[in-house]
């Protein structure tokens, strides 16, 4: 059978069976990253989806080899050319690592070392002339990063960002007065600590957790009008 030729029956099964096989693909990946971005972590809704539908690309390659591939006489495929397909992928894994890179708490890059991973799946797929699920792969993976993306902005989630506030020793904030601050403003806690300073200084250190980015700036203002406050960093995390 060649996917080329105009869709017959068999060809038109063909096809749909692929489609099921990228679209479930797809909806499973999406499923699990949309439950990683509701916790605030950096390879989220579009990352986890990218990445399944990669994985399952790729094994199409190897499920429907006789498809593309040149079968002999006893219905066996004389050559295994999936190896090429791994060997590809080990080296986009390290141009992958290379668009990731950490700022501060933020992760930045994962979206796209995994558009960059299934790029390279539908580059193995042209090369081999299975056309079908590569074009097909390419419309979905658009979908993804263009589409997906707005539904990402939409889906409540969990925003964490780190807090350092510091005091003078003796004009030191009381620990239940900033936790009323903090809840008054969105926000719980996920850990605290202290630090005391040379100089006289007192810090509060601590993880915020909010579902509002809003609550971030309403923060910062307030802690810049208290004149008990020295300094302080509020440092947003995530993708």
């Amino acid at each position: 059978m060649d996917p080329l030729n105009l869709p017959d029956p068999e060809t038109l099964a063909l096809y749909k069976e692929i489609a099921r096989h990228l679209l479930f693909a797809m909806v499973a990946g999406g499923l699990i990253g949309l439950e990683r971005s509701f916790h605030g972590r950096p390879a989220g809704f579009r990352t986890h989806t990218l990445v399944c539908l990669a994985s399952s690309l790729l094994m199409l390659v190897t499920l429907y080899q006789g498809v593309w591939f040149e079968q002999n006489s006893k219905g066996n495929v004389t050559m295994d050319p999936t190896r090429m397909a791994q060997g590809i992928m080990t080296g986009i894994g390290f141009l992958g690592a290379g668009v990731i890179f950490k700022e501060g708490l933020t992760v930045r890059g994962l979206t796209t070392a995994a558009s960059i991973w299934i790029t390279a799946s539908i580059g193995v797929l042209m090369g081999i002339g299975f056309y079908f699920p590569a074009v097909l792969a390419t419309v979905l993976t658009l979908a993804t990063l263009v589409l997906l993306h707005r539904v990402e902005r939409v889906v409540p989630t969990h925003i964490y960002a780190q807090l350092m506030v510091r005091f003078d020793r003796l004009k030191a904030m009381p620990e239940a007065d900033l936790r009323q601050l903090l809840k008054a403003h969105g926000f719980t806690i996920a850990n605290l600590s202290y630090r005391l300073e040379e100089g006289d200084a007192f810090e509060y250190r601590m993880m915020l957790r909010t579902r509002r980015a809003k609550n971030l700036g309403a923060l910062a203002r307030t802690l810049g009008t208290q004149k008990v406050v020295e300094q302080f960093r509020l440092s947003p995390t995530g993708d």
